[in-house]
């Protein structure tokens, strides 16, 4: 018999492209023994990601599948990536910087079990370069999004958002800065309301978070 107790939190992955500064902040929320969630894999689809050194000082496994290799067949780099996640008995998978345009593939193998989340309040400004572009339009308001991802990018139901004020004369780094703040509360609040919805502070899980 083990001498360990049995986990019962929700084995998860975190899929990053660079550094994983989401990552991090996932990391030390599913440190706390009451959070139901446990991270079993840190993957991206580059090896030479600072991210993972992240995750293996973390005492994480952390894996690389290159997508250069598979050329333009994005499925096919996808089915490696479904297979390890499988492997290792993921039920859950956090995009957390994962910069890799979805085939209809991984979507649907994962509906409902994929959180990504996005520098910007969805659905205004999908897509790259939300903080300039936000900037160009004179948004008073501007955030990020934890969503469920869909076949369409950017556009899958809303689980939270974290909302910032944009001030005069702001540029595009500072204004990221502050919004990449946010990100790293919302990100582990909107995932512990997935799993545990009893503890989200309205009865749906839309939540809006103002910060001021």
């Amino acid at each position: 018999m083990s001498a360990f107790p049995p986990d019962d939190r929700c084995p998860i992955a975190i899929l990053i492209s660079g550094r994983g500064s989401n990552m991090r902040a996932l990391i030390d929320a599913c440190a706390a023994p009451d959070f139901p969630a446990r991270i079993v894999m840190v993957l991206s689809n580059r090896p030479d990601a600072p991210g993972l050194d992240v995750a293996r000082a973390a005492g994480l496994r952390a894996e690389a599948i290159d997508h250069r290799p598979f050329g333009k067949d994005r499925a096919a780099h996808e089915r490696a990536v479904d297979a390890l996640l499988r492997e290792a008995g993921v039920q859950l998978v956090c995009l957390a910087g994962y910069m890799r345009l979805l085939t209809p593939f991984l979507t649907e193998a994962w509906a409902g079990r994929m959180l990504n989340i996005h520098p910007s309040l969805l659905p205004a400004f999908p897509g790259l370069h939300t903080h300039e572009r936000a900037l160009q339009a004179g948004v008073k308001l501007h955030g990020c999004t934890v969503h469920l991802v869909t076949e369409v990018m950017d556009d899958g139901p809303i689980l939270g958002q974290a909302a910032v004020p944009v001030h005069p004369g702001d540029t595009p780094d500072a204004l990221a800065a502050r919004v990449l703040k946010q990100e790293h509360h919302l990100y582990p609040a909107a995932l512990l309301n997935l799993l545990r919805p009893e503890t989200a502070s309205s009865g749906h899980r839309e939540a809006a978070l103002l910060v001021v």
